[in-house]
């Protein structure tokens, strides 16, 4: 790889995947756009570690509290916000539950089916505006402690929905999540919330793909990788979740149709 396409697809996945704009399509169709070869597993991987670090980093103070709040959930005396956090975790759990079910068997039909630039236009423009119309429409009156077992669930599901290039995992949980009534800022911090364990299990999947790959590695561009992508990630993390409740989700909607239309116009 060259230093250019290093820097800029370590730049796309870290702003990416967590924007309401699929990293994963952009990651297929920017070296299509560009005519680059295809960047490799080990690299997709290195940027995948990049964003869990800064999402990680960016939640470590909740992460410890759920953490600890989990752990002793079964003590006589908790407090409510340990209540709260304990009663998170488990959210947490049970909206990973769909998608890792279904990612370990569908993947590889995904991959060999649902990749073409059509599949990837439709996407991200009906998510789009089903991303617009949910934030226009829905109530947007609860908070995450106002959370219960079936939000969590239906979020879940909804997320199975982002194996597909193009849908954003992002985009289509926080999609269900005003659709359910939460606020933008709330939908937004329990999607991020559960790109931990999504990436953790995405993460392995390829490693251990890349396990079974023969050929030498690029370190440089693996290093880079992984400390652009999780720079920049945790730049748009802050920056997302300031401005998400001013500005709404018209914006990631009109970019998304743009972008569809180009993606028909070079690549159908």
């Amino acid at each position: 790889m060259t230093w250019l396409e290093i820097i800029v697809l370590a730049i796309v996945q870290g702003m990416t995947e967590f924007l309401p704009i699929s990293s994963s399509g952009h990651l297929i169709l920017v070296p299509a756009l560009a005519g680059w070869s295809d960047q490799g597993i080990a690299f997709d991987v290195a940027v995948h570690v990049g964003t869990l670090a800064a999402v990680v980093w960016f939640f470590r103070d909740d992460i410890a509290r759920m953490v600890q709040a989990f752990i002793g959930q079964w003590r006589a005396e908790r407090t409510a916000l340990e209540v709260q956090d304990a009663r998170l975790a488990w959210y947490l759990i049970l909206a990973t539950i769909p998608v890792g079910l279904v990612g370990l068997l569908a993947r590889d039909l995904v991959e060999a089916y649902l990749r073409s630039p059509l599949i990837i236009a439709v996407t991200t423009a009906g998510f789009g505006v089903l991303l617009f119309l949910a934030d226009r429409y829905g109530s947007k009156l609860r908070t995450l402690s106002e959370m219960h077992r079936r939000d969590a669930f239906l979020v879940g599901c909804a997320q199975v929905m982002a194996l597909i290039p193009g849908t954003s995992r992002s985009g289509i949980t926080m999609t269900m999540a005003m659709t359910l009534g939460l606020t933008p800022q709330a939908a937004a911090r329990f999607s991020f919330l559960m790109s931990i364990p999504v990436i953790t299990l995405a993460g392995t999947v390829m490693v251990l793909k890349l396990l079974g790959s023969p050929g030498a590695v690029d370190w440089r561009a693996l290093i880079v990788g992984t400390m652009l992508s999780g720079i920049v990630a945790y730049l748009t993390i802050t920056f997302f979740l300031r401005i998400i409740a001013g500005i709404g989700m018209l914006p990631f909607m009109i970019y998304r149709l743009l972008l569809a239309a180009v993606i028909v116009i070079v690549l159908v």
